[in-house]
């Protein structure tokens, strides 16, 4: 297992993509997973990475699949092709969809609409040689929050694949460990984050009913340590992003604490943080 950057996490105000690749570079990242490519071209996102020797592991962007009618997610999946070019430019060989909840529909009338989005999706994707994810996405209305829930799109459109985020499936109320093993045969990717729980109720509110707030990785409630030991048993050897939404640190800060902590765990390898 290799670490990789996640563009989100540093991208905070002030910074910029050039930032990202730097930092990534500070801390002998090889990857970086970029969360849209924010006003930059993807050839000129791709040349500078180029100079900084690193590569896209995932390009991750928003499209709306979430329609009960064909037609309505048409435009959807026009978007999923211009974004798939970007992929290709960058170099990444999968995409990850975040799909949040929709208002107007429930949980599972929003996974019935994209499931069916995503076969076509799918269809897409191997036009461009590029595998399409989705994650395991907080909020107690999302259509996709624990791993039955991703195992019934699985199900519908077989060339689909996972990118397990370990601490968005804990807000559904499963174990992290239960919730990779259950879809270990079908992850490519995954997302390393953690949370407090705020008993005052402010925060996210999980399916689980209680209250979340972001932590940096080793700073909160989940259990990286059985994850990783998981993954491990699993013989996962893709990358896991360090994701963090907290504002306790600054990017560079998190970065350095959060890879020594999941190096840690990984006893002792990609040893990068002095």
């Amino acid at each position: 297992m290799k670490i990789s950057t996640m563009s989100y996490s540093i991208m905070k105000k002030g910074y910029t993509p050039k930032d990202v690749c730097r930092i990534s570079r500070e801390f002998n990242l090889e990857g970086i997973d970029w969360v849209t490519t924010y006003g930059v071209s993807a050839n000129d996102l791709r040349k500078m990475m180029d100079v900084f020797g690193l590569k896209t592991v995932c390009y991750t962007f928003y499209v709306d699949l979430n329609f009960p009618e064909k037609k309505e997610r048409q435009p959807g999946l026009e978007k999923l092709r211009k974004e798939l070019e970007t992929a290709v430019i960058l170099g990444a060989d999968k995409v990850m969809l975040p799909i949040g909840s929709k208002e107007g529909f429930t949980r599972e009338e929003s996974r019935k609409n994209v499931i069916q989005g995503l076969k076509d999706a799918v269809k897409i994707g191997k036009e461009y040689k590029v595998t399409i994810t989705i994650e395991d996405f907080p909020n107690k209305n999302s259509p996709f929050i624990v791993s039955a829930d991703i195992k019934e799109a699985i199900k519908e459109a077989p060339g689909l694949r996972v990118t397990f985020d370990n601490g968005n499936t804990l807000t559904g109320g499963e174990d992290p460990v239960e919730g990779f093993l259950n879809l270990k045969d079908f992850v490519i990717h995954a997302h390393f984050k953690d949370w407090t729980i705020n008993s005052e109720g402010k925060g996210l509110l999980g399916a689980d009913g209680r209250f979340y707030q972001g932590a940096l990785v080793g700073e909160g409630i989940v259990d990286h340590k059985k994850v990783i030991q998981a993954m491990n048993s699993a013989g996962y050897n893709g990358y896991i992003n360090l994701e963090y939404e907290g504002t306790a640190y600054s990017p560079e800060e998190a970065m350095a604490k959060g890879i020594r902590y999941l190096d840690s765990l990984m006893e002792g390898q990609n040893k990068r943080c002095p």
